[in-house]
């Protein structure tokens, strides 16, 4: 297996990413020439803006918070930026609520508050699960299974609460939206719960469930939508392609000794890469032959991050060629780009 990749100068970061799925997200600002990191820390999220040639590095950190209290020790569970095309926010979720920020972190533009039940129950409530959708929706995914859809509108702070989604019954893991800007996919949204059930969407004034995919029992930890195929890694180790409108099971691939803590997949190139408990990192080739329904998973590259239970990896860009991941309790975001 050829050196596709090789290591950069890791990013520091003010403190340790927490073992949480997904915890790392990326966002290119090509005109600024700049990188945007963030990764999640107990109640902080911890951003870095870096500079393309390396030279500059600037740190935020943002607090959890409650309506307008300042602060909260309510942990964040996940840090992600939802680009629309009229504008790119970044979106905090937590056990206390949503909140939705100008793209650089500087203004929080709206909060839309959990509802915590009066007596305290065995379950937890929290958010978890982030997507932009199509022209104007945020969803979010939500402890009780609930998926809840966001109008926002191109700019100002107006966003609407405008649909909440019931098909699961579990805690929500993750979300993705169609990211390989084909229009003609009828899916545009996949979300998965930690009993492993997917549910197909196409999205609209009102959401329309396309498809539901059982779980078998087994986490989804992390999924993504390219092309009309699910991709969803699992806590078993495994990643299943499936296609979304029909569920149709395409490839299963034995990838990884212990749970699979993150995957992504740059859209232009279809290189995806998983990240897991096991200290590895894997980077994988999918094709698609629409003729014959088909889909080729190919391995390409491995990384290992001696002794670091890998919890985020993003590429840095739609082809593949660089590549971020964090680990817990590491304070440092690793990057690699191809050799």
């Amino acid at each position: 297996m050829s050196k596709m990749y090789h290591k950069e100068k890791s990013i520091q970061l003010k403190s340790s990413a927490s073992a949480l799925y997904n915890n790392l997200s990326v966002l290119r600002i090509a005109p600024r020439c700049l990188t945007y990191f963030t990764v999640v820390h107990a109640n902080v999220v911890n951003m870095v803006s870096a500079s393309w040639d390396g030279l500059n590095y600037s740190h935020r950190q943002l607090q959890s918070k409650e309506g307008n209290v300042a602060t909260s020790s309510s942990l964040i569970m996940q840090a992600a930026w939802c680009v629309l095309p009229s504008r790119d926010l970044l979106v905090l979720t937590s056990q206390k609520g949503i909140q939705m920020y100008e793209s650089d972190g500087s203004i929080m533009v709206y909060w839309h508050a959990l509802d915590t039940p009066e007596t305290p129950t065995a379950k937890a409530v929290f958010a978890r699960g982030i997507a932009a959708v199509r022209e104007k929706y945020i969803c979010v995914g939500v402890s009780s299974g609930s998926v809840l859809v966001f109008d926002v509108p191109s700019k100002g702070s107006n966003i609407t609460l405008s649909e909440v989604l019931e098909e699961h019954k579990e805690a929500i893991t993750d979300m993705a939206s169609e990211c390989s800007g084909n229009l003609e996919c009828i899916a545009d949204l996949v979300s998965a719960d930690d009993s492993g059930l997917l549910c197909v969407w196409k999205s609209g004034e009102d959401f329309q469930l396309l498809n539901k995919i059982p779980g078998f029992d087994t986490s989804c930890s992390s999924v993504k939508l390219w092309k009309g195929t699910v991709i969803a890694g699992y806590g078993t180790g495994q990643i299943r392609l499936y296609e979304g409108v029909t569920g149709i099971l395409l490839a299963e691939v034995n990838a990884h000794a212990r749970w699979i803590y993150s995957l992504d997949i740059a859209p232009f190139t279809g290189l995806l890469i998983s990240a897991a408990e096991d200290s590895w990192v894997r980077v994988w080739h999918l094709s698609l032959t629409p003729e014959t329904n088909s889909v080729e998973i190919e391995h390409m590259y491995n990384e290992c991050v001696t002794d670091t239970q890998i919890c985020g990896a993003r590429f840095c860009d739609g082809d593949g060629y660089a590549f971020a991941v964090t680990g817990y309790d590491l304070s440092e975001i690793i990057r690699y780009t191809q050799a």
